[in-house]
């Protein structure tokens, strides 16, 4: 513990305080979901640069998600694991933040990139024929771009928001990472001003990014309405249907966690939400546009092909 006005130099993160069998049992489940992310989302980026019919704006789109889920999901669940090992962790005031920094900077990237996907599936539903002119590679990129700019900015902004705070009543956090809710609880100094800020900053993200999803939907469900035949209805829909599922992950989880505030909720719900986006999304996606896409279905029956014939 601090006295104030002393600058705390480390925290001790106290993980899930559970038995010890049943920290062991999540250890290796956690584990087993972690390297099933990074294979899932590894093999996705290298199925996608390999297979020259997936060099689509979609499957562009794609990668960078996947390349996003590795890097969100590799800042939290090594230091997850370590918590579960070793009951708590000591990391340092620096690490905390650096982690902090990094954990905003993915998920509000991942914000960006989903509302990106959603406007390339409306410019492909409503204006095929201006689809290869629309999104050309200079396009894509420049799309991308903005999606890490915007996130870089709130990065920024909110952890030096939630680091300009001082930290004095204690140094244990009741967490298993460095997240906004629980460092919050340590704080000795007024954090209306800052409180203020960061909920602005999240609330400006996600309504911005799900204000594109919502209207881009809204004209491709307009436009699958028009068209006449259900079978082309439902190939229509089909190439959006994995979208829609990421998207209502996703956005579900962090809504709930982050703009419903600490009203009626406990540390050990904050805990299961946070979980599950930082564990079982990122492993979730590349699961769902595989199974859900054809192209990549081919793509990985190509693949196997090539493998067993090498051998």
């Amino acid at each position: 513990m601090a006295d104030n006005g002393t600058r705390l130099t480390e925290f001790i993160l106290m993980g899930f305080q559970l038995q010890a069998e049943l920290q062991l049992g999540l250890f290796f489940m956690f584990l087993a979901f972690y390297l099933i992310t990074i294979v899932g989302n590894l093999g996705m980026i290298m199925l996608i640069h390999s297979d020259s019919r997936l060099h689509t704006p979609m499957y562009f789109f794609l990668s960078h998600l996947s390349f996003l889920d590795i890097c969100y999901s590799s800042v939290i669940v090594p230091q997850m694991l370590e918590t579960l090992g070793n009951k708590k962790i000591i990391i340092t005031y620096e690490r905390c933040a650096t982690q902090f920094f990094c954990f905003t900077l993915y998920g509000s990237t991942e914000c960006f990139l989903l509302a990106v996907m959603a406007y390339d599936r409306y410019v492909a539903v409503c204006k095929p024929l201006l689809y290869e002119m629309s999104m050309t590679p200079q396009t894509r990129l420049r799309l991308v771009a903005a999606a890490y700019s915007g996130a870089m900015v709130n990065a920024v902004v909110r952890t030096g928001c939630t680091f300009s705070i001082s930290f004095c009543k204690s140094n244990q956090v009741d967490f298993f990472f460095c997240d906004l809710p629980p460092l919050l609880k340590l704080a000795c100094s007024e954090t209306k001003l800052q409180e203020q800020v960061i909920f602005l900053l999240a609330f400006l993200v996600i309504i911005a990014s799900v204000s594109v999803i919502l209207i881009s939907y809204l004209f491709i469900i307009w436009a699958i309405l028009k068209i006449r035949t259900v079978g082309a209805k439902a190939k229509t829909f089909s190439t959006c249907a994995s979208h829609m599922i990421a998207v209502a992950l996703f956005f579900g989880t962090l809504i709930f966690m982050y703009l419903k505030g600490n009203m009626g909720k406990s540390l050990s719900e904050e805990k299961i939400v946070s979980v599950f986006y930082t564990v079982v999304i990122p492993m979730l996606n590349p699961m769902i546009y595989s199974l859900r896409n054809k192209e990549v279905k081919e793509a990985l029956k190509k693949a196997f092909k090539r493998i067993k014939a090498s051998q």
